[in-house]
């Protein structure tokens, strides 16, 4: 896409602590509009690399554009034009959480009022609790309505759904969707990844803090394999089936994974034996990010 509808382009991007190194040369590009998710495990350097996109650390080496501008000596002009909801929110103890919502939108060029107040039903929160009071899913809450009311273009979600019961993700999820539809751009970096996979148009999953791979997930998918559950009338010789792996057989049922430019052969195999059932599933976001990590040890950092 053009240079205009990126907001966020992130090259080589290096970052150590003394001696270790966090980032490695990471490369992130998203797009307006969009919501790209961001994953990696514990340790991968996410963490890190947020905290170089909202200026609480400085690069030391890489190129880093967001909004158009440098993170680090833009950060005050940029901060009224972003919103930030980490995973564990801290609120003022003695501030209602209405207070903390409305002092968090002025930081960031005011609050659509109407979204606010059909946020705060939608969400089921109480803005007249003091942040004392609020339980951890509570103050997350406050967090999501102010960064979601906020006239932003971009939202940064660093595990933003943490502490949310199953009907206030769905009720997140539906959010956000509608927040991309107005034009924001999101980062979303998550550890449930069927959020991801529901929200997310393009990934970027990183290891060791540099990124290993980038792209939809149809177009990740074609590089992992699908699982095929069959049931035979007749079970397969010693030789198994070509293209099928990972092959377990129980009585007359098979279970097996398989690539897609595999699958065509696979089947015309599983046919002449006589099949009864058939389902085929395409490799989920969790398969994907499993088969980059595994046989992979060693500490990384935040």
């Amino acid at each position: 896409m053009a240079a205009a509808s990126t907001v966020i382009v992130v090259e080589g991007l290096q970052k150590s602590f003394g001696t270790f190194p966090a980032l490695k040369g990471l490369d992130l590009e998203v797009e307006q509009g969009r919501v790209h998710g961001f994953l990696g495990p514990n340790g991968a350097g996410k963490s890190t690399a947020i905290r170089v996109l909202l200026g609480l650390l400085k690069a030391d080496a890489g190129t880093v554009r967001l909004l158009g501008g440098d993170p680090w000596t833009d950060v005050v002009e940029l901060h009224r034009r972003l919103a930030y909801v980490p995973g564990e929110v801290s609120l003022w103890p003695g501030m209602s959480g209405g207070e903390a919502i409305d002092l968090l939108g002025s930081l960031r060029g005011g609050l659509d009022l109407r979204r606010r107040a059909e946020l705060l039903e939608r969400f089921e929160l109480d803005p007249a609790k003091r942040g004392r009071q609020y339980s951890k899913g509570n103050r997350q809450k406050v967090a999501l309505v102010a960064a979601l009311a906020a006239d932003v273009e971009l939202l940064i979600l660093d595990e933003p759904s943490s502490g949310l019961d199953p009907l206030m993700e769905k009720v997140f999820q539906e959010e956000l969707i509608k927040a991309t539809q107005r034009g924001t751009t999101v980062l979303l970096s998550s550890h449930i990844l069927a959020e991801v996979e529901n929200l997310a148009d393009r990934l970027s999953i990183i290891r060791g803090g540099v990124t290993v791979s980038t792209g939809t997930l149809a177009e990740l998918r074609g590089t992992a394999r699908a699982t095929v559950h069959a049931t035979l009338e007749r079970l397969p010789g010693p030789d198994g089936l070509g293209g099928l792996h990972d092959v377990q057989v129980n009585g007359h049922h098979l279970s097996a994974t398989v690539a897609t430019s595999d699958l065509d052969r696979a089947m015309s195999g599983l046919s002449a034996l006589g099949l009864t059932a058939l389902s085929v599933e395409p490799p989920s976001l969790e398969t994907l990010f499993l088969s980059l990590y595994e046989g992979k040890n060693g500490t990384e950092a935040a």
